[in-house]
């Protein structure tokens, strides 16, 4: 059984946000029931317990473990409540809260994922039953926020590169396309481009294909031991630590590998403040506002935010930089 993202990639006590409501990852590990669960339950989405103790999952799952290297009962995190509180996801509004409010009625089961374009074995998968099948890891990492704050989140899944891999991948794959479920019935902010902010849905995001293949990219199905809330992007989403949190498309419908850069949402809208690389960069400020800092959420209230620095590639310049090697990173922002 495997687990755990090499030691590199996990954020150290001081640099995780304190969180006193968080119980140990141990105790986490073999079941939180109904406590975390009700958090974590809206509409008709069931929250399941990703580490294998929930009876209600449909399906055997592989066991999740933590890295032996830290001591489990050591880490804190950004309060689960803010994390799943505070969100970006238009097609259920602009305000921060919004989702958290709107999203409860999501269907999210059943659930499917097309993979196709240029693959050798497209297809489709049932991502409920992957859940149980794949291995999951718990990573946790930073996310960085275009505007300029940030939290400490432990995601759960798996990686996105290896995931590719089973589809057969081209040489003429050179992007990776993704797009989000496009439902108005369910999604008001599709309904309504002011509810939407604007956005020419459905929403669609993209990578190069080495980036996309980098072990630290992950398709997430969960946080905080649980499957994703439908605020959070259930039940899969992408997570990709080195970019601004809007390259994490949520609620993932299709992924599709292409030849050419492929188009992707804020870009389109907004391409003077939102480019296809969108890495973290403290020094390639937003047209309105500085990049060097952010607002780090951790506990207590809005007077408790504190600023700190931004890292470059938000703390992962040692695994990514290379891909970027020679590129122009002002230009290619």
């Amino acid at each position: 059984m495997l687990i755990k993202s090499p030691r590199r990639h996990q954020l150290s006590e001081q640099q995780t946000t304190p969180e006193s409501v968080y119980i140990s990852r141990r105790r986490v590990l073999t079941g939180l029931g109904a406590g975390i669960g009700s958090l974590l339950l809206a509409g008709n989405t069931r929250a399941l317990d990703l580490f294998g103790s929930d009876a209600a999952q449909a399906a055997p799952r592989k066991p999740l473990t933590f890295n032996p290297h830290k001591p489990a009962p050591d880490l804190v995190l950004t309060p689960q409540a803010k994390v799943i509180s505070h969100n970006n996801f238009y097609e259920f509004g602009t305000g921060k809260t919004d989702p958290a409010e709107n999203a409860q009625r999501l269907r999210t089961e059943p659930w499917t994922l097309t993979v196709e374009g240029e693959v050798e074995k497209p297809g489709t998968v049932d991502v409920w039953k992957l859940m149980g099948e794949i291995g999951l890891e718990e990573r946790i990492y930073r996310m960085r926020c275009v505007e300029a704050w940030s939290m400490n989140i432990p995601w759960v899944g798996f990686e996105l590169g290896k995931f590719l891999k089973r589809f057969a991948p081209t040489s003429r794959a050179k992007y990776v396309a993704f797009e989000t479920l496009y439902d108005p019935e369910q999604m008001p902010g599709q309904r309504n481009r002011y509810v939407g902010g604007g956005v020419d849905y459905p929403y669609v995001e993209g990578l190069r294909t080495d980036e996309a293949l980098h072990p630290l990219a992950i398709l997430s199905v969960g946080l905080y031991g649980k499957t994703l809330p439908p605020q959070n992007g259930a039940p899969i989403r992408l997570v990709v630590p080195w970019k601004y949190g809007f390259k994490g498309i949520k609620s993932i419908v299709k992924i599709r590998l292409v030849e050419k850069m492929p188009p992707t949402s804020w870009n389109k809208l907004a391409p003077q403040e939102h480019g296809f690389y969108a890495n973290v960069n403290p020094e390639v400020d937003h047209p309105r506002w500085s990049q060097a800092s952010e607002r780090f959420i951790g506990p207590g209230g809005l007077f408790a935010v504190k600023r700190q620095p931004t890292l470059p590639f938000n703390g992962y310049g040692e695994e990514v930089a290379g891909l970027y090697r020679n590129m122009n990173l002002r230009k290619y922002y």
